[in-house]
């Protein structure tokens, strides 16, 4: 499986990628380190038209791999800004989280779809303004790394037909588990709202409706674990 996106660590490593041309889309520098070195690659990447940030070494440290000190990270691959059309013209899945109201719930939603590599999120555009801030913020950021886009969830599946995607919705009432059938094919991945789950009209478009088996008396997953649970099937079936 190719890579969607890239981590690289360390100063020499991330001047050596500007020097030869790689795609890079955002540069995190150590903000307790005032070396003019590190003040130069930031200015550098910046004329290039790639975001600069600084921020802690704590967190340099949690996002490099494996993880451990480091001064300067870069991220490798596709802008991490995008149209609709653009996402799901990207390879890999694509998530839409259709009908969620809470902005914890959501945030961490997003987060699982970064963590596993894939090509970006749709949030259903119910979500005011303020709504939104607290799940990017519960999201730590994953935003700033792949496209996290607001807009309506019947449009993206609409979009997501244009793009030759098959539509697949995690649900209760699904026949097959994500066990049994093939994740590779680009697809939307659809979960729904923590109440009234993904609306019916979207679970009529659906291709395949998939149901994560349960053996407990709760008759459902949060919706990050049952992400993780299809992701984890994604990856390995992808090879990952």
């Amino acid at each position: 499986m190719t890579a969607l996106r890239e981590r690289i660590c360390g100063l020499a490593a991330v001047e050596e990628a500007l020097a030869t041309g790689r795609p890079v889309r955002f540069v995190l520098l150590d903000r307790d380190d005032p070396r003019p070195e590190l003040a130069s690659l930031g200015e550098k990447a910046r004329r290039r038209g790639i975001a600069v940030a600084r921020t802690s070494p704590r967190e340099l440290w949690r996002l490099a791999t494996p993880a451990a000190p480091t001064d300067a990270l870069a991220l490798v691959g596709p802008p991490p800004r995008a149209t609709l059309a653009e996402l799901l013209d990207r390879p890999g899945p694509v998530w839409l989280l259709a009908g969620m109201r809470y902005p914890g719930n959501t945030g961490f939603a997003i987060r699982t779809a970064e963590v596993s590599g894939a090509a970006g999120v749709v949030v259903d555009a119910r979500f005011e303004a303020g709504t939104r801030r607290d799940a990017l913020r519960a999201a730590m950021g994953a935003h700033r790394f792949f496209p996290v886009l607001f807009d309506a969830a019947e449009a993206a599946v609409a979009a997501a037909r244009r793009a030759g995607r098959q539509v697949i919705a995690i649900e209760d009432r699904g026949r097959r588990s994500p066990f049994e059938v093939d994740l590779r094919p680009p697809g939307l991945l659809v979960v729904g709202g923590e109440r009234e789950g993904i609306p019916p009209a979207i679970l009529e478009a659906a291709d395949e409706v998939l149901r994560i088996p349960m053996r407990g008396f709760i008759p459902a997953y949060n919706v990050q674990a049952a992400m993780a649970i299809v992701t984890g099937e994604w990856l390995r079936q992808s090879g990952g």
